[in-house]
């Protein structure tokens, strides 16, 4: 595989054409915030790419508009906020570290074992020099392929911190999906655990590229241990990296959408700290390091765990709680034992906070702030949840992989059921006809289309993807179906690929899915359409029981009490025993119309 050169990549003109979207071919788009799974590549190259005109670039949001351009286009009700432009993620995360001292960072809240601030600080630096000291150079590749332990900080910012790219990667991932990953990054250096170590060294006999393995708590052969790489003295730590950060990659992040190969996302510097500038703010996700606590079992390796729970809280000097996976007795435990009062989730833990009976066994009134995000949170679910905990503040927020994550953000102070929140500052929204890419008013349906300093450069080697979902105004399109009210609240109907259609109506699974979870009888649902010869296709549910006794017709007959008549579910119902998910908590749907 020829080597992909990262500094200063980015998409040609060509790849950021994308002509008016006069078609439903937009549906192909797979864009979404999940871990790891749809594969594609962008074109690098050397020289002069710095000259190129690319109008997706990060400081696109600044730019002013005609009049004509403005029709359609919502901004956010909060002022903008200022984002410099001349800080690396390293040195916008730690630039606190020393105040912070001697209070504890992050928990491995299996083992109790645990680094202060100070401490962090010191092993970021030596691991920066470790690896300096190995040969690895600026731009160079380091995968993380590991769950969530204190350890993954050190790495992650301590790769960042010298100038380095880090692509992260789902330790769930079998040796072959690790090494497509590893292969199309082309990364060099592997950090992992003992516990999966043998999915990395069966990955490298198919990757040339990666040197080295490094294995965090162990001793596995063939592999060299992590702790050997925090011995270093620090003395070869690079004084002055000269880093561009509007235009040098950071973040390699894999993004997954409904088909295809998994597609690297080009995050720079300033994507993300633009964005984590963007939502530290009062009412958004600003804490408070005397008081909060968060666990940290959303993945580090997806955006949304990396950015809004690893990056906001050690910036901001709180406390984090790392679990390796969701297993639920530890989950409570540790929210009980550490009075963790911020949690942030994905609907399959808040599906599970609200209705399962070990719930009850466990102290969490002091859970001040739930908020979900990564996928849809019905009505239903959501007043469950509040019923159940009573938190002060439950809310959702959104984005994707491909804006660093986030975008919309519901406030503290605001209850708005239903809603993915407003738009977050220095960010630029607009929902368009899905066919004629007309603009479309308050409380039409459209698609979400996104314009901001967050929104990446593009996806790694695939020039087509990234000019289908990037066009020439800069507007990325995001493959998502909404609308906002006249307060400004975004709501997301579904995904733009996901809509059954049913005799040319449109049935979006999210909403039957809402309904479906407002029955006594259902522990967890998914909906897809199935084929049809008249109508084309139509609604079938995926049901996990709560209760024995709850039978097809019932939920068929629920359904169609509470819906529209093209909504019924005239495929029927069927039964099993778990609905298929990825790591961010999204419904696998293409595993459930491959059954």
């Amino acid at each position: 595989m020829q080597p992909l050169f990262l500094r200063h990549w980015r998409a040609t003109t060509s790849c950021v054409r994308r002509l008016q979207v006069l078609r439903s071919s937009v549906a192909a788009r797979v864009l979404d915030t999940t871990s790891c799974s749809s594969r594609t590549f962008v074109h690098c190259h050397r020289g002069s790419l710095r000259k190129v005109g690319a109008k997706h670039e990060a400081t696109a949001w600044s730019r002013s508009f005609s009049s004509v351009e403005n029709t359609g286009i919502q901004k956010s009700r909060f002022p903008d906020v200022n984002i410099p432009g001349n800080e690396t993620l390293t040195q916008y995360v730690t630039q606190h570290f020393g105040d912070y001292g001697n209070d504890v960072a992050i928990i491995n809240g299996v083992t109790g074992e645990s680094y202060t601030y100070r401490q962090l600080q010191d092993l970021i630096r030596r691991f920066g020099s470790a690896l300096m000291r190995m040969g690895y150079k600026q731009h160079d590749v380091l995968a993380v392929f590991s769950p969530n332990v204190p350890e993954y900080a050190i790495a992650f910012f301590g790769a960042a911190s010298v100038g380095g790219v880090v692509t992260t990667a789902n330790p769930s991932y079998t040796a072959d999906e690790l090494a497509f990953q590893l292969q199309h990054s082309n990364a060099q250096y592997v950090i992992t655990v003992a516990e999966v170590a043998g999915t990395v060294t069966a990955a490298k006999r198919n990757c040339p590229n990666v040197k080295e393995i490094f294995v965090i708590g162990g001793d596995v052969p063939g592999c060299r241990s992590f702790s050997e790489l925090l011995k270093d003295d620090g003395s070869a730590f690079p004084e002055n990296v000269s880093v561009d950060v509007k235009e040098d990659v950071a973040v390699l992040p894999y993004s997954s959408g409904t088909t295809g190969l998994p597609k690297g996302v080009v995050l720079t510097n300033n994507n993300i700290v633009a964005n984590l500038r963007q939502i530290i703010l009062e009412g958004m996700l600003e804490f408070d390091r005397q008081e909060d606590c968060l666990i940290a079992q959303l993945p580090f390796f997806h955006i949304y765990g990396m950015v809004a729970v690893l990056s906001s809280s050690l910036r901001q000097g709180v406390k984090i709680v790392t679990i390796p996976r969701f297993e639920p007795e530890l989950y409570l435990r540790i929210i009980q034992d550490y009075k963790v009062n911020r949690v942030m989730m994905v609907p399959p833990i808040a599906l599970f906070l609200s209705k399962h009976p070990m719930v009850d066994q466990y102290d969490l009134s002091h859970v001040k702030d739930l908020m979900c995000a990564a996928a849809p949170m019905g009505m239903n679910l959501t007043m469950a949840l509040r019923d159940k905990l009573k938190p002060q503040s439950l809310r959702q927020g959104y984005g994707l992989t491909e804006t660093s994550p986030v975008t919309h953000l519901c406030l503290e102070d605001e209850f708005v059921p239903g809603s993915i929140g407003v738009i977050i500052p220095n960010t630029e929204i607009k929902v368009i006809h899905t066919e004629t890419g007309e603009a479309l008013g308050e409380g039409e349906d459209g698609e979400i289309c996104v314009r901001g300093p967050q929104v990446m450069k593009g996806y790694l080697n695939n020039p087509e993807a990234t000019a289908g979902c990037i066009d020439a105004d800069g507007w990325f399109h995001t493959g998502d179906i909404g609308h906002y009210d006249d307060k400004g609240y975004f709501f997301i109907v579904d995904r733009l690929k996901e809509l059954i259609k049913y005799k040319g109506l449109q049935v979006a699974p999210a909403d039957l899915e809402a309904v479906l979870l407002g029955h006594p009888g259902v522990q967890d649902v998914a909906v897809i359409g199935v084929p049809d010869e008249r109508a084309g296709e139509v609604p079938k549910a995926f049901v996990v029981k709560k209760t024995d006794g709850v039978t097809e017709k019932e939920i068929v007959d629920y359904v169609a009490g509470k819906v529209a008549p093209f909504k019924k579910l005239r495929g029927g119902v069927e039964f099993v025993k778990e609905i298929p998910k990825s790591a961010s908590g999204k419904i696998l749907r293409r595993t459930l119309k491959d059954k």
